[in-house]
């Protein structure tokens, strides 16, 4: 059997190789269309901020390992521009030019995302950079260096943005953050995004909200970000306004869009055709507390949703549950962490949400070097089950907010969060855990 990968980062790879391991006979090829496979794409702010390091350090594994060690083919610069469903290939062109035609019984495509670059002028200017793949982190490290960048305006806030913005303050580049919405982190409880806010500008960078861009110029060797009533000068612009599913293949294809325009994919990871299946951030997914399909990119999920994609294909039978959307980002010195659904998000999918916020210490009383941590809490008022939690703090949140995450999963009521037997200790947290305490407030509203 023909087993044909689109896309050789996560998703793609993690595929190609379980499919080996589950048959070594299968005949297995990656068609990725850069000249890099396996890497760490979320690395790239932190060796960003380090001048010294190579981007290439991001690499897990080079395309000619793949080859020598698993057998699998892996051609790289191999752009795909058409799937044939009825005829089971697939074709495009090579870096040098050549077309090339591959036949499959079984495909799987994992083109990931894309940078949202909006189509206004200037935005495809020398200097004016996105970071999604790795060539895009080894072109901002190059540019950096070349052109001795000492002032940097970042379109956008959200998680790479502030990601990025600590890499360049790290580098001691100068770092203006502008958006057209006026609120800072809308999806975030606002006393908690306050905190974040404070961190951000306490490091001397200066935040823009609610100015819509217009265009970007090019005027006396520098760039200048042009709003409608605003003018920011750099000498490099990181345009970080999110990223959007790659589905235009499927589309061609015929086969069927969901959230976002992502690929449609059941939870065997089957597209709308039976011998083509789908994952990492190209498609969509269920979500553990509504239930109904949503994008959210992720990198764990790009990984396993590769592994069940290969497991189908191979004769298992292999269901992904969905995602309760849990992410964490650093932000200089604060963690920001985030699980399922926040009050806005509840109300839309029938839920009557209550909330609380929080703020308690991270480590017992009396043990010396405790700081703040801030929980919000939400639960469903008419069945009492709970719905989500976001935490910001210096210390104990990033692996805090896995214990919401697996209540989500389970579709845990507050009251039973509240009596789970969490572990305590005076260096790591308070006899009650924040969450614990932030469960025992909520139930009071339910």
């Amino acid at each position: 059997m023909n087993f044909v990968v689109i896309g050789g980062d996560a998703a793609g790879m993690s595929a190609a190789s379980r499919a080996k391991r589950n048959n070594p006979d299968l005949n297995v090829t990656v068609l990725e269309k850069t000249m890099d496979v396996s890497y760490s794409a979320c690395g790239m702010p932190y060796n960003i901020a380090d001048p010294e390091r190579k981007i290439e350090d991001l690499v897990v594994r080079q395309a000619h390992v793949f080859i020598e060690k698993q057998d699998i083919n892996v051609l790289t610069g191999h752009c795909v521009e058409s799937i044939d469903p009825i005829g089971g290939s697939v074709s495009g062109t090579s870096l040098d030019g050549k077309a090339f035609d591959v036949s499959y019984d079984k495909l799987l495509i994992a083109t990931g995302g894309s940078p949202i670059i909006p189509d206004l002028e200037g935005f495809d200017l020398p200097g004016v950079m996105v970071l999604k793949s790795l060539d895009d982190g080894r072109k901002i490290k190059a540019y950096i260096k070349s052109n001795h960048v000492k002032k940097v305006v970042i379109i956008g806030m959200g998680y790479i943005a502030l990601e990025m913005c600590e890499a360049l303050r790290t580098r001691s580049i100068d770092v203006d953050m502008v958006k057209p919405r006026p609120a800072f982190l809308p999806w975030m409880e606002k006393e908690l995004a306050d905190v974040i806010k404070n961190e951000v500008e306490t490091h001397q960078i200066k935040l823009y909200l609610g100015h819509t861009i217009e265009k970007i110029d090019f005027e006396n060797k520098r760039l200048k970000v042009i709003c409608s009533d605003l003018d920011l000068e750099a000498d490099m612009v990181l345009a970080a306004l999110g990223i959007k599913p790659n589905s235009e293949l499927a589309a061609q294809a015929g086969l069927d869009l969901g959230a976002k325009n992502a690929i449609a994919v059941n939870k065997k990871l089957q597209t709308s055709n039976e011998n083509i299946y789908a994952a990492g951030d190209c498609t969509d997914a269920y979500h553990v507390v509504t239930g109904e399909k949503t994008w959210i990119p992720l990198a764990l999920r790009a990984n396993r949703a590769g592994w069940a994609a290969a497991d189908n294909i191979c004769g298992k039978d292999a269901k992904l549950s969905g995602v309760a959307g849990t992410a964490v980002f650093k932000i200089f010195d604060l963690e920001v962490a985030r699980t399922g659904l926040a009050v806005d998000e509840a109300k839309k999918f029938g839920f009557e949400p209550v909330k609380v916020t929080i703020k308690t210490r991270s480590r017992a009383h009396a043990h010396p070097g405790a700081s703040v941590i801030h929980v919000q809490m939400v639960g469903d008022k008419k069945t009492g089950r709970l719905l989500g939690a976001q935490m910001v703090g210096k210390e104990g949140v990033a692996h805090r907010i896995n214990a919401v995450a697996v209540a989500l999963h389970n579709q845990m009521t507050v009251k039973d969060y509240s009596q789970t037997d969490l572990a305590y200790a005076p260096p790591f947290g308070p006899t009650w855990d924040p969450t614990l305490t932030a469960a025992n407030q909520l139930l009071k509203k339910i």
